[in-house]
């Protein structure tokens, strides 16, 4: 079980690293986002951040979605880094 958690833990980091750097590249309106590797990021990390803003649209412009995706995300691979115990995880 110990493995199986911080193993998820460990995807999850990854995820969010996925997201910020998503994040960070949706601040240059010349991205296009239909060539590679901006598509795949884009496939990879939209279906999670699309669940958020449904919940919470943009407002003036701005998406705040992101945020409450990011803390749900931490607040899990936090719970999965607990419950796999200390020094178990691979990051």
């Amino acid at each position: 079980m110990t493995l199986i958690a911080a193993s998820l833990a460990t995807f999850l980091n990854i995820y969010f690293v996925l997201i910020i750097i998503r994040v960070l590249l949706s601040w240059f309106p010349t991205i296009d986002w239909y060539n590679q590797p901006f598509r795949a990021l884009s496939q990879i990390t939209d279906p999670y951040l699309n669940l958020f803003r449904a919940i919470i649209p943009p407002l003036g412009g701005m998406d705040f979605s992101p945020i409450l995706a990011i803390l749900l995300l931490q607040f899990v691979a936090q719970a999965l880094d607990s419950l796999a115990g200390p020094g178990s995880s691979f990051v």
